[in-house]
């Protein structure tokens, strides 16, 4: 699959909420970066990443724009609750090598009232 068709695939099972089949879309040695957190090494601890958040909150991906860019594919996103993010996902042979995402975890935990940060 292109980077674009991995991307589009991610997002369908991203709205499943389904961690173990979402997680076979990336490498066995893949990094997941979501930039407001420390980075996610290995495909087993990105299903058990995407795992605890499925379970943690309802979490919906509108896509907005995907783009792709050769190894890039680049996922422009919203959700029905009014947050914005983007991610960048690097594709190789099919399969997600590093993804890095940007969204704002403050108004995610406000969202879906969840306990804040304490500092």
């Amino acid at each position: 699959m292109k980077p674009k068709e991995v991307i589009n695939k991610w997002v369908e099972l991203f709205n499943q909420g389904n961690a173990v089949e979402i997680s076979e879309l990336y490498h066995s040695d893949a990094i997941n970066h979501q930039v407001n957190q420390d980075p996610v090494e290995g495909k087993k601890a990105i299903e058990e990443m995407f795992d605890r958040e499925f379970k943690m909150a309802e979490m919906v991906c509108i896509p907005e724009n995907i783009f792709e860019d050769g190894e890039w594919a680049i996922l422009e996103w919203k959700d029905p609750l009014g947050l914005r993010g983007c991610g960048f996902f690097k594709v190789i042979n099919g399969k997600i090598k590093f993804q890095r995402g940007y969204w704002d975890k403050l108004s995610f935990l406000r969202i879906h009232e969840l306990p804040l940060p304490r500092e």
